[in-house]
């Protein structure tokens, strides 16, 4: 075994023109009050390996051009279809007409293991804020909630740790039933 050269991985990847012809998976990300930049970044970066077709930046959750943005990632934001809006609530019930399902990523009392739910697509993931989480205004317009089970102390994960567990489990999930 032995490591790809980073000159090789380059050539297998597609360049900006061939990411925009892209078929995007129908994943719509809500970061909602996300307080850390350097999180906003990773979920960029996140997003654009997972090419989610949207990432929207809520609420008080900073948005580029930053450079602790640019930090972590890594140059994503050129890559990602992503808006900011101040009213989380008016994006959420934008997706909601135009037929996504949105799912919370939330310890609720009515939270399913996010590997034991059955999703439908499209669909829209809502992230929080790192020590509240997602608002209740924003929570009332979620279908459902799904959590990562947590075995330790702690209660939860990074919001961009988790954020890539959720999104390349829906992947996973959507190319099963899409059977791509």
């Amino acid at each position: 075994m032995k490591k790809i050269p980073d000159e090789e991985l380059k050539i297998r990847r597609p360049d900006k023109d061939e990411l925009k012809q892209k078929s995007r998976f129908p994943i719509v990300v809500v970061a909602e009050n996300i307080r850390s930049l350097y999180n906003v970044g990773s979920i960029f970066r996140t997003s654009d390996g997972a090419l989610i077709e949207k990432l929207w930046l809520c609420g008080y959750t900073g948005y580029p051009p930053r450079k602790e943005i640019d930090k972590t990632a890594l140059g994503s934001v050129d890559t990602v279809p992503w808006e900011h809006s101040c009213d989380t609530v008016s994006v959420l019930k934008n997706l909601r007409n135009e037929g996504y399902t949105i799912v919370a990523l939330e310890h609720t009392d009515c939270s399913q293991s996010y590997d034991e739910a059955i999703y439908n697509f499209p669909l829209c993931i809502v992230l929080g804020n790192e020590v509240d989480g997602i608002s209740d205004e924003a929570l009332e317009l979620c279908h459902s909630s799904v959590e990562i089970p947590m075995y330790g102390l702690k209660q939860s994960l990074n919001v961009s740790v988790a954020y890539g567990i959720i999104v390349y489990h829906l992947i996973s999930y959507f190319k099963k039933i899409a059977e791509i």
